[in-house]
């Protein structure tokens, strides 16, 4: 994870989010290449419009939606280690990442880290990612002041578009076999 040093301020940072101009807003974004099987993850820090902080990294052999679940992972161990007690809100356009921690994981942690059917005689299913997601839920379990939201991707607001291009340079940091 890297700092910025100099905060730079940013007033279109967060355009197109209503009332997200102050406080701790965090941006998480992840990619994959399918070609390669190399993906990438980032965050985004930011409090009152200005970047405060950010963090890429890379991984083989990964999958899109691990990675968006990577970066959501990442920014809430960075908030809980650098911000803890402060409310802040993960923003990320991934809707598995995001129904994944407001929904489906307090039914998973439930069900023993399984899915199971609808009727509850099937057998139960392993969850995609399990690992990520019980590593997810232990960290907001630590803060209540997490929200994660939603927010269009490719749509111009700044600190998407920001994580995206780091989760790409995530990605290409990758060495090449």
């Amino acid at each position: 994870m890297t700092g910025i040093s100099n905060e730079h301020r940013f007033s279109e940072t967060i355009a197109g989010i209503r009332g997200a101009q102050d406080g701790l807003h965090v941006f998480a974004d992840g990619c994959h290449e399918p070609g390669s099987g190399q993906g990438g993850w980032a965050f985004i820090a930011y409090r009152d419009s200005a970047e405060i902080a950010s963090g890429f990294g890379g991984a083989e052999d990964s999958a899109n939606n691990s990675m968006e679940v990577m970066a959501v992972l990442k920014a809430v161990v960075w908030i809980n280690s650098e911000a803890s007690g402060e409310p802040a809100t993960i923003w990320s356009d991934s809707i598995y990442a995001i129904k994944g921690c407001n929904n489906w994981r307090h039914i998973w942690k439930n069900n023993g880290w399984k899915k199971s059917s609808p009727n509850g005689n099937a057998r139960r299913r392993t969850i995609a990612n399990a690992e990520l997601w019980k590593a997810v839920d232990l960290e907001l379990c630590q803060n209540g002041l997490v929200t994660i939201a939603w927010c269009k991707g490719h749509s111009g607001i700044a600190g998407n578009e920001r994580a995206d291009a780091l989760a790409d340079k995530g990605r290409l940091s990758i060495p090449s076999a």
